[in-house]
């Protein structure tokens, strides 16, 4: 019996193996394992992951944004400001999630407004569906962003910026220059001062609750405000400048033309305009060459504008003297087998008469007179080989040879403004420098007295005598008088000189001719000197005191009456009335 119940006992125990006990432990232990490792990589390995996406979710930072600074003239008119306006962009995963893409009248009327076409815009979305951020367009005016706002565009949003916009157009355009659609300076004074007219935008790191309420201040990061540049400029004489040139040029079918004005005492300069020129507002379809800033990147045989230099060398050395007699008969000679000569035989020339006539021979007879490294130097000392000290980017320092080989022939041509190439604003130096009494002043397109012109570092120099200065100055004024009456300014004495040349291209000369006109005024005090360029007139008038020399007159008269210069020509008229009135008187 007993052993039957032992066989019952037996057949019922569990026979079952413990393996799947074992694979149950194994699987927990498994998953436990898992989340430690993943939990120890997390906390340990790559902490910063869920942190950050942590962050996202909580921290937002506020941003303070800092318009571009001003440029202004020297008397406070706006040349460059910042102007408020609005970026259009989109989130494509925002837009496809809410479907946006069916509500074709908004698109069509959001291409509308934006002068888009529709279908381009939509692929622009359509293409790109899992971006979150796509340009729709730059700089939109207010106007058009409250209109875009209304349309209610899932996805569509707008951001706010600044946008340059440049009050005097293409009269300053060449000087003042412009930003790119980020603000960021390309050309003239924005590019050259572009860090300082740049401020720092701020910003406020807080941490925010589920609510959207600021828990945390984070951090702050003040911003910092960007400077205002006030330039030399006086933009009642550069519309001036403009208005004339635009109008000669134009008139005698030129290709450019230049126009510096500067104060010759300071070395500030009041005006540079070029023609062609552009409007910085809106550049599309613009030639590239129109951005060039003709009067300190193109370069310049200056013809005979380089004779008063010549004469003041000769001076200086002692091979003449103003009282000197210059025999020029028969009004031609040959050096190394080349010609020299003048339109007719003028014989005998004093100083002043041979720059009155223009007498290559006279120039070339002084030129000689001198050794040739005190001619070259002067030439250096006038500033021809170096730049002008403006800062400017894309100046030109001109082509003045530093060689130790020239033939006379050379030398004649470089008296009278052949063998070296300047700028306009290279010219302008050297009339100021005359005018200045001989000091030479770095230019500047900077006003003086500002905080930028005090990192000046060439400071005036005598380069010239004082005395021999003047001297060429009156004979200017001789050359006015006698020669160019086209350049008179009423009511003011008024020197200068004109000059012919013709274009060099590679191998020779070519058909082609610049006119220039270089003067003073007024003579009793010079304080202004003017440079007038027409680049390749196309009419039959060609020469300088034909179609520069008037522009030099109506800018020259323009811009004393502007500057309220007191008149310092006492004409007969004037006189005779007064002793008429003493003859009644008696």
């Amino acid at each position: 019996m007993k052993t039957a119940v032992n066989r019952a006992n037996n057949k019922y125990q569990p026979t079952t193996v413990a393996w799947r006990f074992y694979v149950v432990i194994a699987i927990v232990v498994a998953i436990y394992g898992t989340l430690m490792a993943r939990t120890a990589y997390i906390q340990i390995i790559e902490p910063d992951m869920l942190k950050e996406q942590g962050d996202n979710r909580s921290i937002r930072t506020a941003t303070n944004t800092v318009q571009r600074g001003s440029i202004v003239d020297r008397n406070g008119d706006e040349l460059a400001i910042s102007v408020p306006v609005e970026t259009v962009y989109a989130d494509p995963k925002i837009i496809i999630e809410n479907n946006a893409l069916a509500m074709t009248d908004h698109w069509q009327a959001l291409a509308d407004v934006l002068d888009q076409d529709v279908k381009k815009l939509l692929s622009l979305i359509g293409t790109n569906p899992r971006k979150r951020f796509v340009y729709v367009q730059r700089q939109v005016s207010p106007a058009m962003a409250n209109y875009i706002r209304q349309l209610k565009i899932p996805g569509i949003y707008l951001e706010k910026e600044s946008k340059r916009f440049y009050p005097a157009g293409e009269i300053s355009a060449h000087v003042v220059g412009f930003t790119n659609v980020d603000d960021k300076g390309i050309e003239g004074i924005e590019r050259v001062y572009d860090q300082l007219l740049t401020g720092t935008d701020g910003a406020k790191r807080f941490r925010k609750d589920a609510k959207g309420r600021k828990i945390e201040i984070l951090s702050v990061e003040e911003s910092t405000k960007p400077n205002n540049i006030t330039l030399s400029i006086d933009q009642r004489i550069q519309a001036l400048a403009y208005k004339e040139l635009k109008g000669a040029v134009k008139a005698f079918k030129a290709s450019s033309g230049s126009v510096v004005v500067t104060n010759v005492r300071t070395g500030e300069i009041l005006a540079m305009v070029n023609s062609p020129s552009y409007n910085p507002n809106n550049r599309r379809n613009t030639a590239i060459h129109r951005f060039r800033n003709r009067a300190i990147t193109d370069i310049y045989e200056p013809g005979s504008t380089m004779k008063p230099l010549t004469m003041l060398s000769a001076l200086e050395f002692g091979s003449v003297e103003s009282s000197t007699i210059i025999n020029t008969h028969p009004g031609w000679m040959r050096l190394g087998g080349r010609r020299v000569d003048d339109p007719i035989n003028r014989g005998k020339l004093s100083l002043t008469d041979i720059l009155v006539t223009s007498s290559n021979m006279g120039t070339t007879k002084l030129a000689l007179s001198v050794p040739k490294a005190f001619l070259l130097d002067k030439f250096f000392d006038a500033g021809f080989g170096e730049n002008t000290g403006t800062g400017l980017v894309g100046e030109s320092s001109g082509m003045m040879h530093d060689r130790q080989r020239w033939s006379q022939y050379e030398l004649a041509t470089l008296s009278w403004g052949y063998g070296l190439a300047i700028t306009p604003l290279q010219l302008a130096r050297f009339y100021s420098t005359l005018g200045n009494n001989g000091v030479k002043q770095p230019l500047t397109i900077i006003k003086k007295g500002t905080e930028l012109t005090a990192e000046l570092q060439d400071e005036p120099v005598q380069v010239f005598s004082e005395n021999y200065s003047r001297e060429v100055v009156n004979m200017l004024e001789s050359v006015v008088n006698e020669h160019v009456g086209k350049a008179k300014v009423a009511g003011y004495r008024v020197g200068g000189k004109t000059g012919t040349s013709i274009k060099a291209f590679a191998g020779g000369y070519g058909n082609d001719y610049v006119g220039l006109f270089a003067g003073l005024a007024p003579i009793s005090n010079p304080e202004l000197a003017i440079v007038v360029v027409i680049n390749e007139p196309g009419g039959d008038l060609y020469h300088g005191g034909d179609i520069a020399a008037p522009v030099f007159s109506r800018v020259m008269k323009g811009a004393l009456q502007l500057l309220n210069i007191e008149p310092d020509q006492v004409t007969h008229t004037v006189n005779k009335k007064n002793k008429a009135k003493e003859k009644d008187n008696v």
